[in-house]
C-alpha cells in the first residue's frame, strides 16, 4: 500500500510541476563584430614595409619573415621571405603549389592577381572556401630581387561557417598588406 501511495505522490508532482510546455529554442545565427580596421606602417627592420592592422602582433625573425597574430581572432597570417636569386620560376612554383595544397579539402579556390606598377608589387591573392587548413594565401614579387609569401591560419579545426567572419575580416588585412607592401632600396 505504501509503495501504490508513493507512486500516486511521485506521479502527482511530475504532473503538477511541468506546467510550462517546453519549446525549441529559435534558430540564431551568431554574430561576430570586429573593431573597425587601423592600420600603421609596420617598421620591420627588413627589406620591405606595409601597413599592418593594430589588432595584430608582429613577431619578427631575422630573415625578413614574420607572423602577424591576432589574438583575438585566434588566428595569425604568417609571411615569409626569400630573395630571388636567379630561383623566380622555383619561388612561383612552390607558391602556387602551397596554395593548390588545400585543393583537396577547398570547396573552390578564387585567384585575384594583384598589380602596382608604380611600386614594383605583383603578385596573387589566393581565396579559398571550404574547410581548409589555409582560408588565404598570397605572394607578391617585384621579379627581380624580393619575394615575400603569406598564409593565413586560424588555430582551431577548420568549419568554415564558424571561421568565415573571422576570415573575411582578416582577407581584408591581406589585400591591405598586399597593397601597402614597399620595397626599401
Amino acid at each position: 500500500m505504501k509503495h501504490k501511495i508513493l507512486f500516486f505522490v511521485v506521479v502527482t508532482m511530475l504532473f503538477m510541476g511541468c506546467k510550462e510546455e517546453v519549446l525549441p529554442k529559435p534558430k540564431a545565427m551568431l554574430r561576430l563584430d570586429y573593431p573597425t580596421a587601423e592600420y600603421v606602417e609596420s617598421g620591420p627592420d627588413c627589406v620591405y614595409t606595409f601597413d599592418k592592422n593594430t589588432l595584430s602582433d608582429i613577431k619578427e625573425n631575422k630573415d625578413c619573415s614574420m607572423v602577424l597574430d591576432y589574438p583575438m581572432m585566434n588566428g595569425s597570417i604568417y609571411l615569409t621571405y626569400k630573395p630571388v636569386q636567379g630561383n623566380l620560376d622555383t619561388l612561383l612554383v612552390d607558391a602556387q603549389k602551397l596554395s593548390y595544397e588545400h585543393v583537396v579539402k577547398a570547396d573552390n579556390i578564387v585567384e585575384q592577381p594583384f598589380l602596382n606598377e608604380e611600386d614594383g608589387v605583383y603578385g596573387m591573392f589566393y581565396e579559398v572556401s571550404g574547410n581548409a587548413a589555409s582560408q588565404s594565401q598570397f605572394y607578391v614579387t617585384d621579379s627581380i630581387n624580393y619575394f615575400v609569401t603569406g598564409s593565413l591560419y586560424f588555430y582551431a579545426k577548420p568549419n568554415y561557417d564558424s571561421i568565415l567572419p573571422a576570415a573575411m575580416y582578416l582577407q581584408n588585412d591581406i589585400r591591405r598588406i598586399m597593397e601597402s607592401l614597399r620595397w626599401k632600396n
